[in-house]
């Protein structure tokens, strides 16, 4: 007997605690090298898009609002968090419809897409379209501007709304945790 798959839209006001409760709980799992609370944090806060088979929770991802820094200008980044399927559903097209989600809204909301991909996932998104930025990364922390050289080749983002320079500098803002 096949499971009905059923894909949520939705923001974080709009999930109850068993739904936020079920995500974490897939991302840990996913992310089985560690997914910290800031990494959870980072998710919360715009929208996820949720893939159920029956009662479980087996995709999700989320799209907050972030600013970049680039040529000059402050650009209003939706930006994907927290992608993950479940490992025994995957090859099913199930991570490329949340991104289908994802950037449905982030082309209604946003001036670009941004994201960090590991190695293991770049492929997949290039293939969405987006770009992987060639540029150097960094960060506005509260001491400044600060090079994030480890992020460089990581940063993959989806233009939209404005020219991008992908070789030039691309600045995100700061958080806590991870700044990329």
């Amino acid at each position: 007997m096949e499971c009905v798959t059923e894909v949520r839209t939705a923001h974080t006001a709009e999930l109850d605690a068993a739904d936020l409760r079920a995500a974490r709980a897939l991302l840990e799992e996913v992310f089985a090298d560690g997914l910290t609370d800031h990494d959870w944090e980072h998710t919360l806060g715009g929208v996820h898009v949720l893939v159920w088979e029956g009662a479980e929770l087996i995709g999700h991802g989320s799209l907050v609002q972030r600013r970049l820094l680039h040529g000059g200008r402050a650009l209003r980044a939706g930006y994907v968090e927290g992608v993950g399927v479940r490992a025994d559903r995957r090859g099913r097209g199930h991570g490329a419809t949340v991104m289908r989600g994802l950037e449905r809204v982030a082309r209604r909301a946003y001036d670009l897409g941004a994201l960090g991909a590991t190695d293991e996932a770049a492929a997949f998104y290039v293939a969405r379209g987006w770009k992987r930025w060639q540029g150097p990364t960094s960060a506005l922390t509260p001491r400044g501007i600060v090079p994030t050289p480890a992020e460089d080749g990581c940063v993959h983002v989806l233009p939209l709304t404005v020219p991008l320079e992908l070789s030039r500098e691309l600045t995100c803002d700061w958080r806590d945790g991870d700044v990329w």
